[in-house]
């Protein structure tokens, strides 16, 4: 079965067919675009700082794009299925608050709080699945009601400050700060899940039928797919990832922060997913262009702030790129303006 006009370099799909293809074709004009921005945000800011380009500023571009870039790669799994999740950054809230409160309270045992916080992170995403899927309700509604409720479940459980200490523990002190062959262990972690999340889009049949009910959802229930059970699959696993996420911020900040750190992740990794070719009707995109688009944000989040420039601007600059996004996905697509002719 087939789905929609994707292009195998696009899909992961029919990998016989992209292997004759040139590496530049098979790289795709969308990730080529979003190349030549990044150096373009590289010699920009480069020129202007000459401590932008020196390797340790460039180990704290791509640190702090960790989160946000394990948030992108299952945003894009999401978006690919033709659902969308706007509450993730409230669950990195809610995953960095309980786990530091269970390594508190089981006198500091590090591995139980990471568990808690996972479990937690399944809870949730489960909870968003089942309302999408057997309450029927919209995702981006759904989703919506998820940022609320999750941000206020954290500054419950927290009482509004941030709780724990984790830095007199090895492990959250290597999670956060140790290194692994010169790269830290964080960009280690969001590796090792991009590369999952990659194998299982391109190379299975989960994969396969993640992009079909993207692509029409109607012939993949005719085809025999369970959709429903994809659907509260596919969120359980962005609860997971989230619940990595706000394990990674704790053993980053020191403590479990309810909403510092995690507040606005949810629009930077939907703007990463968009940007790295995400059709937000589903059934189009990879991690590929999404990892792509999580470095330019990255630069360009850091090289405003070497340059002093007002943070309010990352926030205009984000918005921007989500609207030119989503503007270029139409117009290649040639969807029709509202209210414009043809």
């Amino acid at each position: 079965m087939t789905t929609a006009t994707t292009s195998p370099a696009e899909t992961g799909q029919a990998p016989e067919t992209a292997r004759k293809r040139s590496p530049l074709a098979a790289l795709g004009g969308q990730n080529l675009s979003l190349i030549g921005a990044l150096v373009v945000v590289l010699g920009l800011f480069g020129f202007l700082n000459e401590n932008y380009l020196s390797l340790s500023n460039l180990q704290v571009i791509a640190e702090a794009a960790t989160i946000t870039g394990l948030l992108a790669v299952v945003q894009t799994v999401v978006i690919i299925c033709g659902g969308l999740d706007i509450s993730v950054g409230s669950q990195v809230g809610v995953a960095s608050v309980v786990s530091a409160m269970a390594f508190t309270a089981t006198g500091s045992n590090a591995f139980v709080g990471m568990l808690a916080a996972v479990g937690v992170g399944v809870l949730v995403g489960v909870v968003n699945g089942v309302v999408i899927v057997y309450g029927r309700v919209n995702p981006t509604i759904a989703t919506l009601a998820g940022l609320a409720a999750y941000k206020g479940l954290a500054q419950l459980l927290s009482d509004g400050r941030a709780q724990g200490y984790v830095l007199n523990d090895p492990v959250f002190v290597f999670l956060g700060r140790g290194k692994i062959a010169g790269l830290p262990v964080m960009v280690w972690i969001l590796i090792v899940v991009a590369i999952a999340v990659h194998v299982m889009l391109r190379y299975t049949d989960i994969g396969r039928n993640v992009y079909a009910i993207g692509g029409n959802d109607t012939a993949a229930r005719l085809a025999g797919i369970d959709i429903n059970k994809y659907l509260v699959a596919v969120y359980a696993l962005i609860g997971v990832v989230a619940a990595v996420a706000g394990i990674l911020l704790t053993a980053r900040t020191g403590s479990g922060q309810p909403v510092s750190g995690s507040e606005g992740l949810e629009l930077k990794a939907i703007t990463a997913a968009a940007l790295g070719g995400c059709a937000l009707k589903g059934g189009k995109g990879g991690v590929g262009g999404t990892l792509l688009a999580v470095a330019l944000l990255g630069a360009l989040e850091n090289g405003l702030t070497v340059q002093g420039i007002n943070t309010f601007w990352q926030n205009v600059a984000q918005g921007a790129l989500l609207v030119a996004a989503v503007v270029i996905q139409q117009r290649r697509n040639g969807e029709r303006a509202v209210g414009l002719p043809h």
